[in-house]
């Protein structure tokens, strides 16, 4: 697998475990933990590798503020720039 492209944060306080991001992830990246936040449910969680920083789950999120997707510059680039890795949608 390549450099990944994206990164995912996710809020499990603002997250109600519905599930949406996890169907919709095209490279299928996010998982319902198998713990329960305070409110009872199942948060959404990145596994750490393979985003690509579409941001389709950010989209589909009922929940403003419960996911950030970062799209992640290529290092090279970064270097050239001097600027960030990263920038959020």
């Amino acid at each position: 697998m390549g450099q990944a492209r994206g990164n995912i944060t996710i809020d499990i306080e603002e997250c109600k475990g519905c599930g949406l991001c996890v169907e919709c992830c095209p490279p299928k990246c996010l998982e319902l933990a198998p713990e329960l936040s305070r409110y009872g449910a199942h948060p959404a969680r990145y596994s750490g590798e393979g985003c690509t920083g579409c941001g389709i789950c950010f989209y589909c999120c009922p929940e403003p503020g419960a996911i950030i997707v970062y799209r992640l510059a290529p290092l090279k680039a970064v270097a050239a720039q001097g600027g960030d890795h990263a920038t959020a949608l």
